[in-house]
């Protein structure tokens, strides 16, 4: 809902959650009353938790994890006792659907990568790495799958990272290319 060039009200709804939020109070509790006496609603405060992801809030900012999510992907690929690494994919690596290598369970292999696609919504540090590896969906070898392992040991390492949302006065947009 706009008033002008303000916003008041901004509604996410997916399937049965929804999450309401809005700078002007009357307008949220008004909204909020119309919705409850049309469906019966709980209204659980101050968000903290949301489409499996843990929202923390300072007067910082808004930090979102999905620190749960990522156990149980490590848990899921028996990753949860694995060696850490600190980056999700080796230098100079090559990954390439040509060559003679052995063949890995497409099913399981797009699974971690769907695993991956959702997490890449609190994890953009990994989104690189994910997007390579979906080049290999349909002919997915063991160093694809070894490649996405390293990921698992990447997420391992940084399973506490959070990403942080910060209130700004004004934004200055800065972009950075590497040709290479």
């Amino acid at each position: 809902m706009k008033e002008g060039d303000e916003t008041l009200l901004i509604v996410s709804l997916y399937v049965d959650d929804l999450l309401v939020t809005g700078e002007n109070n009357i307008v949220l509790t008004d909204f909020k009353g119309k919705m409850n006496s049309m469906f019966e609603m709980s209204n659980l405060g101050e968000m903290s938790y949301f489409l499996g992801m843990e929202v923390f809030q300072t007067q910082q900012g808004i930090f979102l994890s999905q620190k749960a999510f990522a156990l149980k992907i490590l848990n899921r690929f028996s990753m949860q006792n694995c060696k850490t690494t600190s980056t999700p994919i080796a230098i100079r690596e090559k990954l390439t659907s040509q060559g003679d290598f052995e063949k890995v369970n497409e099913s399981t292999y797009r699974s971690l990568l769907g695993c991956f696609l959702y997490l890449i919504a609190t994890r953009p540090d990994i989104m690189f790495t994910v997007s390579l590896l979906s080049r290999f969906m349909h002919y997915c070898n063991v160093n694809h799958f070894k490649a996405a392992k390293r990921v698992l040991r990447y997420i391992k390492g940084t399973i506490s990272f959070w990403m942080m949302f910060t209130k700004v006065e004004s934004m200055k947009l800065l972009g950075f290319a590497d040709s290479d």
